[in-house]
């Protein structure tokens, strides 16, 4: 009686299938959901499941462990360190010889080759100055690399041997006694450490003793170019981490652009806000903006063309270049208006404003209406405060901080 058919659901086999009906629903399965071949999240974990389910049907003990007691009955010590799923795949089909370039030529299954180092991902944080201007950028890099004075062996030549304990496989499959059960799991072999080889302390190179790589210290130029934007990125090919038996992965730099105090940017285009005072929101003038390449721009407000609060201008081609073209974007001003003081001049100089300006609007109150006559009064800061945010409890306004108390009536 099996206790759970979880992996034999996976493979698409009964409970009683052979070891034959077993492989052929793997090999059917393995090259239908293959991450060469079918690349979608869902497929590369239906691809672990079900190379997971044959690793453990395949093998009559796990496979007796796991029809008398489950999943539960391979847990602990390791029972899920077996090989990959690529590993696995490589390892039945034969590696890459014999497949006829099944997936168009191969690909990631590939497994006997030499291993590649992970990506090194740097945040280069980058003004809007030198994103406008271009810059090439000076970087210190810290990366592993093959010691040279032992060639990459870790020890004198001849002095390395294969690890006899695992066989130069860096893991040792264990066996334990649980009861009525027998647990087979890998571990790091603990003669070698899981390096696979073994070197006499005597013999081990003194410069990166014994480890085959030491750490280099490396100055990179990191070309800003014009235009370039934030999250775009800049790519070192083969500059990572190196290794014996290990291609050395790619150094990229991301661009983060830095906030600036003057402009915004939206693609191409930049955004600026101009404080300018009521003369000459009225009557022109002059306003001067500092570009990003430390030219400064003149503005001219034409008399009488009147700048309204919040009123948004262009000024074509002074934006950013644009990445590799270098194409100009626009740069849009938007105008805040400063009003004067209060009480800034006096009455004579007010009533000369009603002769200059525009009249004022007709009343719009009808003649048959009741009107009453109002004073308007001044809010400080606070009161503003209150007024926009909301009205605030009395209890709270009076004691800020105190717990209301409801007392129970004897």
């Amino acid at each position: 009686m099996v206790k759970d058919m979880k992996y034999y659901q996976s493979l698409g086999v009964e409970a009683d299938a052979t070891e034959a009906q077993l492989k052929k629903a793997y090999r059917l399965n393995a090259l239908k959901y293959h991450p060469d071949k079918n690349p979608s999240p869902e497929a590369a974990e239906k691809f672990k499941e079900l190379s997971h389910a044959y690793e453990i049907l395949s093998d009559p003990q796990k496979r007796q462990v796991y029809d008398q007691y489950g999943e539960e009955g391979l847990s602990g010590a390791g029972a899920d360190m077996g090989m990959s799923a690529e590993d696995l795949f490589s390892q039945f089909f034969g590696g890459m010889g014999g497949m006829g370039g099944m997936f168009g030529g191969g690909g990631s299954m590939q497994q006997q080759g030499p291993k590649r180092s992970r990506d090194i991902v740097h945040v280069h944080k980058v003004s809007l100055e030198d994103l406008y201007k271009g810059k090439t950028s000076k970087l210190a890099l810290q990366k592993t690399v093959v010691c040279g004075k032992c060639n990459g062996i870790g020890g004198k030549e001849g002095s390395v041997t294969k690890c006899k304990g695992c066989g130069g496989a860096g893991m040792k499959t264990m066996m334990r006694q649980m009861g009525p059960m027998i647990q087979r799991f890998q571990t790091v072999c603990p003669d070698c450490n899981g390096e696979k080889e073994i070197i006499k302390e005597k013999d081990k190179c003194k410069a990166c003793q014994g480890k085959k790589t030491v750490f280099e210290r490396k100055v990179i130029h990191v070309p800003v170019d014009k235009g370039m934007k934030d999250g775009q990125r800049i790519t070192f090919q083969g500059e990572g981490d190196a290794g014996p038996d290990i291609i050395p992965g790619d150094v990229i730099f991301v661009i983060e652009q830095k906030p600036h105090a003057r402009f915004q940017r939206k693609d191409d285009n930049l955004f600026y806000k101009a404080e300018i005072d009521l003369l000459t929101a009225l009557a022109g003038g002059t306003i001067a903006i500092e570009h990003l390449d430390e030219r400064w721009l003149q503005v001219q407000i034409l008399p009488g063309e009147v700048i309204s609060p919040g009123e948004l201008k262009i000024v074509r081609g002074q934006g950013m270049p644009s990445y590799r073209h270098h194409d100009y974007g626009d740069m849009f001003i938007q105008f805040e208006i400063k009003f004067p003081p209060k009480h800034f001049a006096d009455e004579d100089v007010i009533l000369k404003l009603n002769e200059i300006l525009p009249p004022r609007p007709a009343s719009e109150i009808p003649a048959d209406a009741m009107v009453d006559d109002v004073n308007v009064e001044e809010l400080d800061a606070q009161a503003q405060a209150r007024a926009v945010n909301g009205p605030m409890d009395e209890d709270d306004d009076e004691h800020p901080g105190h717990e209301r108390v409801q007392c129970a009536s004897q």
